[in-house]
């Protein structure tokens, strides 16, 4: 049984904490999360809980001061979980504030050609920097600026891998190919090879659009992003990366139909808010820069792994705006392995440590606006004091478990009443303003995933910024087999043997009754058993499953099949550019037929599998019909993949994933 005023003290807390979801209920009806003053009022509460609870901890929680174990890992992880508080109070701050810029496109476009003075439609010089991507890559995103609808536009590839048949294949097309002796400056000194021979030509483009060579535009890319340009001051567009196929996490946890990917809530909300405070930043791809802004800025700074956010930091230290359009006008290809997605992230964490070490940093000594260095400040928290505190977070509860020593020395009803409401209030408040799109065991684990060697490079990058190998994200390859991870896998197998040994050994030696929850036992054991949920479902994402296509028909379609008994109408299901599957049909084997497939024309096709309610064929375009097949997939449409969660979908894919890893062990 309880202690009567322990009972009543839990009771009190747990009212708080329903008081809070009850308003998660309402508040959604009521809160416009587009109004920057609901949003203020929103993060404004959440930032008050943030001190409140951090002021409990650190005047209720903590060991003496003394020159004891629980002193040092009390206080250690103290600090560790304030500078984590101090980060989330700066992110309050920015997403109190948003901004979308459709409607000021939609009365712009076309701004040069208007009023009494028109002027020439703008020249658009498209770069695709490329490196050691295959044909298959390249392809599309040639194929796509192609097929822009600007028609004042000229297509490079910037090749430092300096391959024959790149160059081969770009000459019928009309595209422009360029190559350099050497990779000095990687991709931004192969950006500025190019923009020194633009410099050359007789007629030099007005603005510079930068691909990288595994994302597609969508038509309009050039058209609507020039629109902002109506603003004379504006250097730079910034739009989102949205992505065709699903990243390490959606895929190998199964919830690719379910759960964004995990650059959503930069692109979809982040960067809205930041463009809403003056900051938005450039993220390399699907961008477009003045050509005047860039040759004042003195092109794109090589002295950071991460040109495209520097770019932003220079641009803005001589008064040109950088500006983001939130909507889909182009796709790419996300890491497909687990290995390309963290190299990717410690690369991007690098950078920043690399910017603020450099004369732009937040205290460099370039004049720069405040709210930029707040902008390279609230980056560099994040880089560096989320993802330590993920790793402290596993590993403290077993310094309790193994060794006695008491990290947080706490009640139930006090970590009910302070850590409860301010996590369920903030967890309220992201999923109203991000339409639910945050879900907090999964995002555990995709910050987790990446945590080690996050923390490494922010360590190693404040200490030693400059000297380090430029990795370039593998696109590509051969997907069709599980491949365990084990090396990122093992670290967190060890963590997880020793959390549940240090569980079994805490229970079966030692005695334990609810009324300990005083002393901090009852709060770390609920800390520890939520690890081991965080700790499962990380390993089991380091588990890479086959992929086996990366673009599919969002929808099925209507077509005519003709086979040896005459055309039929069927469905389209699952089209690929070299597949598909067909309903309402059936042919044997090796049937030849001609499909008739929108926007493609007459496709010749042989017949591969007879499935229950129909075929599974092969595919066989000519050169044009599979041009149009790329152009279909790629420049057309809204935003592919998963841009909100479906939570009951989401319940559903988890559970077939974990039944699935169960079943295989």
């Amino acid at each position: 049984m309880f202690p009567p005023l322990l009972l009543s003290d839990i009771g009190a807390s747990t009212m708080q904490v329903l008081f809070v979801l009850g308003l998660a209920l309402v508040l959604p009806q009521i809160v416009d999360r587009q109004k920057n003053w609901h949003r203020t009022l929103l993060f404004a509460v959440a930032a008050v809980l943030a001190l409140r609870y951090a002021w409990w901890r650190m005047t209720e929680t903590l060991a003496p001061f003394g020159l004891t174990w629980d002193w040092a890992a009390s206080w250690s992880l103290f600090g560790f979980e304030l500078a984590a508080l101090v980060g989330s109070l700066s992110g309050f701050a920015i997403m109190s504030r948003t901004r979308d810029r459709t409607a000021e496109v939609d009365a712009n476009l076309g701004w040069w050609a208007r009023g009494p003075d028109p002027q020439p439609m703008p020249r658009v010089s498209i770069l695709i920097a490329t490196y050691n991507e295959d044909l298959e890559v390249l392809e599309r995103t040639i194929i796509g600026a192609l097929a822009l609808n600007h028609p004042n536009k000229e297509v490079m590839v910037l090749d430092d891998g300096r391959r024959d048949w790149l160059q081969d294949f770009c000459a019928p097309l009309g595209v422009r190919y360029l190559r350099r002796s050497d990779n000095k400056g990687s991709k931004a000194g192969n950006i500025n090879n190019a923009l020194r021979v633009l410099a050359e030509d007789a007629i030099q483009p007005d603005y510079i659009a930068v691909l990288d060579a595994d994302f597609v535009p969508h038509r309009g890319f050039i058209s609507r992003s020039l629109a902002l340009f109506h603003d004379p001051t504006v250097g730079l567009v910034q739009t989102p990366q949205h992505f065709f196929n699903a990243d390490p996490i959606q895929h190998n946890l199964g919830l690719s139909r379910s759960y964004p990917d995990e650059q959503r809530f930069f692109f979809d909300h982040i960067q809205p808010s930041r463009d809403a405070w003056g900051i938005a930043i450039c993220c390399g791809t699907s961008s477009i820069v003045k050509w005047q802004a860039v040759q004042l800025a003195g092109g794109f700074p090589t002295t950071s792994v991460t040109e495209d956010i520097l770019l932003t930091a220079v641009l803005q230290s001589i008064g040109w705006k950088t500006v983001y359009l939130n909507e889909p006008v182009t796709e790419g290809l996300a890491p497909e392995g687990l290995k390309e997605y963290v190299t990717q992230r410690a690369r991007w964490c690098l950078g920043q440590m690399q910017i603020a070490r450099s004369n732009l940093g937040p205290f460099g000594s370039t004049p720069m606006r405040l709210r930029d260095r707040w902008s390279i400040i609230d980056a560099i928290l994040y880089w560096l004091t989320s993802f330590p505190f993920r790793l402290a977070g596993l590993s403290y509860p077993l310094l309790y478990w193994y060794f006695n020593i008491t990290v947080v020395n706490a009640s139930v009803a006090d970590v009910i009443s302070y850590f409860g409401v301010y996590f369920v209030w903030v967890t309220m408040t992201l999923q109203i303003v991000s339409r639910g799109l945050l879900v907090p065991l999964i995002h555990d684990v995709s910050q987790l995933l990446a945590a080690i060697p996050i923390s490494r490079a922010a360590v190693i990058g404040l200490i030693k910024p400059h000297g380090h190998p430029f990795s370039v994200t593998a696109k590509g390859g051969d997907r069709s087999r599980i491949v365990v991870q084990w090396r990122m896998m093992m670290p967190y197998l060890i963590l997880l043997v020793l959390t549940v040994l240090g569980l079994v050994i805490g229970i079966a030696f030692d005695s334990f009754a609810f009324s300990d929850a005083g002393d901090g036992k009852a709060v770390i054991l609920f800390w520890t058993v939520f690890n081991l949920f965080v700790l499962a479902l990380t390993i089991i994402a380091c588990v890479e499953l086959p992929r086996s296509e990366r673009h599919i028909a969002d929808v099925p379609e209507r077509a005519i099949c003709a086979g040896p008994d005459g055309p039929r109408r069927v469905w389209l299901q699952s089209l690929t550019r070299s597949t598909v599957r067909i309903r309402g049909q059936t042919y044997p084997a090796g049937t030849r037929a001609v499909i008739r497939i929108r926007d493609v024309g007459d496709v010749e096709a042989i017949v591969q599998a007879t499935t229950p309610d129909g075929a599974r064929l092969n595919l066989k375009p000519t050169v044009d019909q599979h041009a149009a097949l790329v152009r279909r997939f790629y420049t057309e449409g809204d935003a592919p993949g998963v841009s909100a969660v479906r939570a009951a979908s989401l319940i559903h894919d988890l559970a077939r994933r974990l039944s699935f890893s169960t079943t295989r062990n």
